[in-house]
């Protein structure tokens, strides 16, 4: 979630050639891509199973015109507006400071009273200055010093990020002349359309294990609702969520999985795959399950690097991101 910036150019390319006015995203996960295609003139249905993605995108993809003014930042950063404290006693000891963790409180106490729009933007800025405060912007380990590099964005307090976080999402609104939205939910339940184009970037299934958005980003998933209706598995150190099973998770699903997703867009004029060189099926094999819906399929090869750590010296791993793009001859 949130590496492909940089296929973004990539990506560009491709939707421009195929054209047409209509698009979906039913994995939207970072945004980015539903809003390149908002940019690129589509009307955009955007989704994603998790509820955090789906905020940013409706703040983003779906919302032409809101945005938060100076009072509504100031309150949201200013007094709290009640006594809540969950994320303070909750996370005692994890990830941030008292003071940091006492703001996202006070900070969503204030979010609370802004209407639906100005909620969006808020919630998505808080978000990302979680996910960009925490180093590597997961939350699977708990000692933080663990990973700290003396970067810029690990030493500003998360009040500090919610002032320049609201500012960048403040600038990318607005309105390309069509009406896009943004649901929460499986792909499955996304409107088959038929779209001109749908862009595919599901979770990528590993050889080993699984592929555990929720175990990464549960804080995240967390902080977008403040835990409503949220389980906590408070017998875990991470204080991390319970897991919810997607089937594009696990090498023994992946392929009925994909299979299933192409069938249910099958109508729409051309779809998009994004998918990588270390996870499984094969690019040839999702030819195939592909070409059962779509008699053309053309694949493009980017190379591509993953990164593991914020510090200098991280791991970083070549892989190939494929492009698939299957359309009716």
């Amino acid at each position: 979630m949130g590496s492909k910036y940089r296929l973004l150019p990539h990506l560009a390319e491709v939707f421009a050639a195929v054209g047409g006015t209509t698009a979906a995203d039913p994995f939207s996960g970072s945004g980015v891509v539903s809003y390149l295609l908002k940019c690129q003139g589509y009307e955009v249905t955007s989704s994603d199973y998790l509820n955090f993605p789906t905020v940013i995108a409706r703040a983003t993809t779906a919302n032409s015109d809101v945005t938060l003014g100076d009072a509504e930042i100031d309150a949201v950063c200013g007094p709290a507006a009640d006594d809540r404290d969950f994320i303070r006693t909750t996370f005692d000891g994890l990830y941030f400071t008292e003071d940091d963790r006492t703001f996202l409180d006070s900070a969503w106490s204030n979010i609370d009273r802004l209407p639906a729009g100005q909620r969006d933007l808020a919630i998505s800025a808080l978000v990302l200055s979680a996910a960009r405060r925490q180093p590597r912007g997961v939350f699977t380990f708990t000692d933080a010093t663990r990973y700290t590099d003396g970067r810029r964005d690990l030493k500003l307090s998360l009040r500090e990020h919610f002032r320049e976080r609201i500012a960048e999402y403040n600038a990318v609104v607005f309105d390309n002349g069509r009406t896009s939205q943004a649901v929460c939910g499986e792909v499955f339940d996304v409107a088959p359309g038929p779209y001109d184009l749908v862009y595919l970037d599901p979770p990528y299934a590993p050889p080993a294990d699984d592929n555990d958005y929720i175990k990464r980003y549960h804080f995240l998933e967390g902080l977008s609702r403040y835990w409503q209706d949220a389980t906590i598995m408070h017998d875990t150190k991470t204080k991390k969520l319970a897991k919810r099973f997607t089937p594009f998770a696990y090498k023994r699903t992946i392929e009925d999985a994909l299979l299933r997703t192409f069938e249910h867009f099958a109508d729409s004029g051309t779809i998009v795959l994004s998918y990588s060189s270390n996870a499984v099926p094969a690019a040839d094999r999702i030819i195939e399950l592909l070409g059962k819906v779509k008699s053309s399929v053309e694949v493009r090869a980017v190379d591509h690097r993953y990164s593991f750590g914020t510090h200098v010296t991280a791991a970083r791993r070549s892989v190939q991101e494929y492009i698939f793009i299957g359309r009716d001859e």
